[in-house]
């Protein structure tokens, strides 16, 4: 996939978001997605997307859903801040900043199928399989997850069901998983957006847009994270592995479409 394809963008574009109905539509869909997120864990990302992907033109999804996405997980990040296992993201980030560097230089078009068969059976293997060995969990092991799901978030948008399923092995509590897991995607779409900024792609025009989507989703998150109080840790486990579970079926129905 050409990154430069976002840019070259014309008024038109803008056209998607002037009517009334489509700009309540995507705000109330940041509030909800914020809401799934809060409360299971993931699952909000891939559903904004597929929102979005309904009402926006191809171009402008991918950037655009990195902007809402980093509103929403530094809310949910700043709103659970205790609970973030900060030696984890101190693994993290030094391989999402390996991983987005390689795919903004490679620029590589890989196949779909290829790659939305390979998350989705690793999500599988992650939530129904054996725990992964300590050194695959341990500093150098996180890195490289970082560095891989940095590199697909460039191509597919929401790479938030890997990552989330690769700090549940991580974590039984709930908090933490919730906590963890909105930094590591923080620091991704951060990133994501960093790099859309280089090729060109301009957010002025969607500023309007996108900082209700943000006021909405914090909304939504502040909403999740009180009814997260009142789910157990083995509820909030099953919940979530069921949720990771669509999304990754999800993927392998997008596979074989793509071929």
């Amino acid at each position: 996939m050409d990154l430069t394809a976002y840019v070259e963008q014309s008024k038109s574009l803008i056209l998607a978001t002037s009517s009334i109905e489509v700009f309540a539509f995507l705000v109330t869909v940041a509030c909800l997605t914020s809401f799934v997120t809060a409360v299971f864990g993931a699952g909000g990302g891939v559903m904004m997307l597929g929102a979005m992907a309904q009402v926006l033109p191809a171009q402008v999804i991918i950037p655009l859903h990195g902007v809402v996405q980093l509103g929403s997980n530094s809310g949910r990040a700043l709103m659970s801040w205790r609970y973030i296992d900060w030696r984890l993201i101190s693994h993290f980030l030094p391989g999402a900043v390996l991983g987005i560097i390689l795919g903004s230089l490679l620029l590589v078009s890989l196949s779909p199928a290829v790659i939305y068969l390979s998350v989705a059976f690793f999500i599988l293997y992650l939530c129904w399989g054996p725990k992964l060995p300590k050194l695959v969990l341990g500093p150098l092991g996180t890195g490289v997850a970082a560095a891989i799901t940095s590199f697909l978030t460039l191509f597919v948008g929401a790479s938030g069901p890997l990552v989330a399923a690769f700090i549940k092995q991580l974590h039984v509590c709930k908090f933490t998983t919730v906590a963890t897991f909105a930094v590591a995607m923080s620091c991704q779409h951060l990133l994501k957006i960093a790099v859309f900024y280089q090729v060109g792609f301009s957010l002025l025009e969607w500023l309007p847009l996108l900082f209700c989507m943000i006021m909405s989703g914090a909304i939504g998150t502040f909403i999740g994270l009180k009814v997260l109080k009142y789910m157990s840790n083995k509820s909030f486990n099953r919940t979530f592995n069921l949720i990771l579970t669509a999304l990754a079926f999800r993927m392998i129905w997008q596979a074989y479409n793509a071929l």
